[in-house]
């Protein structure tokens, strides 16, 4: 039988919740702050965030649902993106932690392209100095390079790819044989180009895609 919360024991947990955040403590993962805020301004831009969008094996990560107005996602095991694409095309399609756990990453950006209408955006976020992380496996690491291959590979142009990094020493020495670190207070974010922890991509498909009919 699950065990209930006390009064007390959820008053203190409450109180520590308000406490933190009036001292400014942000639990969100240190490693990905900058990312979200890149993905964050990039669906502000021309109001994206309102465009047909769908997220690939969001899991329990709420960020773009909560953001987007026009949002669905699709979860694996029901739609495994190594070998499944969606027969409606979208202008934004998220894989956001994803490319890491799929077997088949040359696959699943080509599916990700397939689902993404001419003229639309793939954004794509994969760790790469980061600890394993079966979920329910985990196979693959890239440098900001090797994930715009993936990606001119998948179908994208070299020319309509943006990737980024992000990272420093201090993340990675925190993140190393651990457990997912908060910000919390204070946190060095500064980026060393030699450490990236965190790797993201804005993948547009060209416009002639259309007449083409991919």
């Amino acid at each position: 039988m699950a065990m209930t919360e006390s009064l007390p024991g959820a008053l203190k947990r409450r109180s520590k919740q308000v406490a933190k955040r009036l001292i400014g403590y942000d639990s969100r993962n240190w490693l990905r702050i900058r990312q979200i805020e890149a993905f964050t301004a990039f669906l502000e831009v021309d109001n994206r965030k309102s465009s047909p969008v769908i997220e690939v094996s969001p899991g329990w990560n709420r960020y773009w649902k909560t953001m987007c107005s026009n949002y669905t996602s699709v979860d694996f095991p029901d739609f495994d993106i190594c070998k499944d694409r969606t027969e409606r095309q979208y202008q934004i399609v998220i894989a956001d932690q994803v490319l890491e756990h799929v077997q088949r990453p040359l696959a699943a950006a080509r599916n990700i392209h397939a689902m993404t209408q001419p003229g639309g955006w793939a954004m794509v976020a994969t760790p790469f100095l980061f600890r394993v992380h079966a979920r329910p496996h985990d196979y693959n690491r890239w440098t900001p390079a090797g994930l715009k291959q993936v990606l001119v590979e998948g179908g994208f142009a070299e020319a309509d790819i943006e990737v980024f990094g992000w990272g420093n020493k201090a993340c990675a020495r925190a993140h190393i044989g651990g457990p997912v670190r908060a910000y919390g207070l204070w946190r060095d974010l500064s980026n060393d180009e030699e450490y990236p922890l965190m790797v993201w991509a804005f993948a547009r498909k060209d416009e002639t895609r259309r007449n083409a009919g991919a």
